[in-house]
C-alpha cells in the first residue's frame, strides 16, 4: 500500500472534503459556505489536517489533494494529463 493511500485513509469524511476544495483556491469563508460550516471550523480542520500530514501551509495541502486526485466535484477526480489548454504549456 502506498504512503499516499495510507495517508488518505486516516483523513475522516469530512477531511478529505475540506481539503478537496483547496486546489481551487478556495477561501476558509468559501468552503465554510459550500459546506455549511462556520469559517472557525473550517480553520480547525485545516490546522488538523496540517498535524496529519507534517505541511506548513494551505499550498502544500492543495498540492497534496491534487496529487490525491481529491476534487469537491466527487470523492476522485483524476489530475489532467499532458498541458492545460489556452496556457502554452
Amino acid at each position: 500500500m502506498s504512503h499516499d493511500t495510507v495517508l488518505q485513509q486516516s483523513f475522516t469524511p469530512r477531511e478529505r472534503e475540506i481539503l478537496a476544495h483547496l486546489p481551487d483556491g478556495a477561501t476558509y469563508q468559501a468552503i465554510a459556505r459550500r459546506l455549511g460550516l462556520s469559517p472557525h471550523t473550517v480553520d480547525t480542520y485545516i490546522r488538523r489536517l496540517r498535524g496529519k500530514t507534517g505541511t506548513t501551509n494551505r499550498t502544500q495541502l492543495a498540492v497534496l489533494a491534487t496529487r490525491l486526485g481529491l476534487s469537491p466535484y466527487g470523492t476522485h477526480h483524476a489530475p489532467a494529463a499532458g498541458p492545460v489548454r489556452g496556457t502554452g504549456l
